[in-house]
C-alpha cells in the first residue's frame, strides 16, 4: 500500500469511527437532552443534507483551486472544533437546538469538501491499475467502521450523557487531521481562479452527461439512492410493526447488513476483475434491488421469518458494496483529472439531493402499506439496473480505458 494512501486510509477510518458514534449520540442529544419534537428532528435532518444541495455543485470548482492536502486537514480541524463545541456547550449548560442546527450545517459543509477532495485525491496517490483495490479497501473500512461504530456509540451514550459522547468524534477528527497532514503528495497544482463559477460548474455537468459510461453510472446510482432511502425509512417500522420482531432481533438484523457489506467490499476487487467493472456494477445493483421483494415475502413462523429477513439483509449489504466500489473506480478512471473534482461534486449533489425525496416518498407510501413500499422502491432500483444493463456499461470489462 502506498504510504500516502495508507495515511489517507487511516485518517478516513479514524474519523469515520468517530462519526459513527455521532450518528447515535447526536440525535439522542437532540431528543433526550434537548427534548426535540419530530418537526425539530426533521429540521436537524434537513441541516445535515442541506450542504450537499446548496454547495454540492460549486464544491468541485472550489476544491480545484486549493491544494488537496490542505483542504483535507482544514476540513478535519473544522469538524473537530465544531463537533467538540457540543460537549463544551453542554458542560456549560447553554446547549440549545439552534446551536446544533448551526454546528450540523457547518460540519456538513466541511464533510462535503473533505469527501469530494478525498475521492479526487486517491487517483494521485495510487497507480491507475490499483484504483479498484484501493477503493475496495476504503469501502471495506467504511463498512467495518459503520458496523462497529454504532455499537461503540451506544455504549458511550450509556456511560456518558449523549452530548459528551461527541467528544470522541472531535478527537477522531483531530487524529485524522494529523495523519492527513503527513501525506507528502500535495496533489495536482491548484487551478487559477475564475469568476465564471457557473461556466465551471457547467463543465462538470457536461463531463458527467456527455461521457456515456459516467452518465449511466451516475443516473443508475442516483436511482439506487432514491430507492434505497425509500426503503431505509420503513425498514425498522416493517421489522417491528409488520413482523413483530423484538428490539434485540431488529438490532441483529441491522448488524447482518454491516457484516455482509464488509465481506462484499473485501471481495469486490476480485469479483470485478473476473466479471468486469460494468457487469459487476450491474450485478451489485441487481442484488440490492432483489432485497426489497425478498424482505416483503417474510411471514409465517418465527424461524421462517428470521431466515427470510437474514437473506434480505445479506442482499442489502452485499449489493451496495459491490456497485459502490465500481462506480467510484469508473469515475476516477474515465474522467479527466482536471474535471474529476467537479464530477465527484455533481455525483454527491445528485445522490444526496435525491435522498430527501426518497425519504418523503417512502414515508408517504409506508403510511399506506409497508410491504408495498418495499416492492415499489425495489422497482425504482430495478429501473436503475435497466439503465445500466441496456447500455455499453454491460460490456465494459475494465474500469480503465
Amino acid at each position: 500500500m502506498n504510504p500516502d494512501f495508507r495515511r489517507l486510509f487511516v485518517g478516513n477510518s479514524v474519523s469515520l469511527l468517530g462519526s459513527s458514534v455521532t450518528t447515535v449520540a447526536l440525535p439522542l442529544s437532540a431528543v433526550v437532552y434537548l427534548h426535540a419534537s419530530p418537526f425539530q428532528m426533521g429540521l436537524l435532518g434537513v441541516a445535515t443534507l442541506a450542504p450537499h444541495l446548496v454547495f454540492g455543485l460549486p464544491a468541485g470548482v472550489w476544491v480545484d483551486r486549493l491544494p488537496y492536502r490542505r483542504i483535507l486537514v482544514a476540513a478535519d480541524i473544522a469538524q473537530a472544533l465544531l463537533v467538540g463545541a457540543v460537549p463544551v456547550l453542554a458542560w456549560l449548560g447553554v446547549l440549545s437546538l439552534w446551536q446544533l442546527y448551526v454546528i450540523v450545517l457547518l460540519a456538513g459543509v466541511a464533510n462535503l469538501f473533505e469527501n469530494v477532495t478525498a475521492q479526487s485525491f486517491t487517483p494521485h496517490l495510487v497507480p491507475r491499475e490499483e484504483l479498484l483495490s484501493a477503493n475496495s479497501t476504503l469501502m471495506a473500512s467504511n463498512a467495518t467502521v459503520n458496523t462497529t461504530g454504532s455499537a461503540v456509540g451506544s455504549a458511550l451514550v450509556t456511560v456518558f450523557a449523549a452530548p459528551f459522547a461527541l467528544a470522541v468524534d472531535a478527537v477522531s477528527f483531530a487524529v485524522a487531521g494529523f495523519f492527513k497532514a503527513r501525506i507528502s503528495t500535495p496533489g495536482p497544482p491548484p487551478r487559477p481562479g475564475s469568476r465564471h463559477l457557473v461556466a465551471e460548474v457547467g463543465a462538470g455537468l457536461r463531463a458527467v452527461f456527455t461521457q456515456p459510461t459516467v452518465r449511466v453510472v451516475i443516473v443508475a446510482a442516483a436511482l439506487g439512492a432514491l430507492a434505497g432511502q425509500m426503503q431505509n425509512v420503513v425498514l425498522v417500522l416493517f421489522l417491528v410493526q409488520g413482523l413483530k420482531l423484538p428490539s434485540g432481533l431488529v438490532g441483529l438484523a441491522i448488524t447482518v447488513v454491516g457484516v455482509a457489506a464488509v465481506l462484499s467490499a473485501v471481495a469486490a476487487a476480485p469479483i470485478s476483475r473476473r466479471l468486469g467493472s460494468g457487469p459487476a456494477f450491474i450485478l451489485g445493483m441487481l442484488i440490492s434491488a432483489v432485497a426489497g421483494p425478498v424482505l416483503a415475502l417474510a411471514g409465517g413462523p418465527l424461524p421462517v421469518v428470521l431466515i427470510v429477513v437474514a437473506l434480505a439483509q445479506i442482499l442489502r449489504g452485499v449489493g451496495p458494496s459491490l456497485y459502490g466500489v465500481n462506480q467510484q473506480t469508473l469515475r476516477q478512471t474515465l474522467v479527466p483529472a482536471e474535471l474529476l473534482s467537479r464530477v465527484n461534486a455533481t455525483w454527491r449533489f445528485l445522490v444526496y439531493g435525491l435522498q430527501p425525496i426518497g425519504a418523503l416518498l417512502g414515508g408517504a407510501l409506508g403510511s399506506v402499506d409497508l410491504r408495498l413500499t418495499l416492492v415499489v422502491s425495489s422497482a425504482v432500483m430495478l429501473l436503475g439496473v435497466a439503465v445500466a444493463a441496456f447500455s455499453p456499461l454491460r460490456r465494459r470489462t475494465r474500469a480503465t480505458g
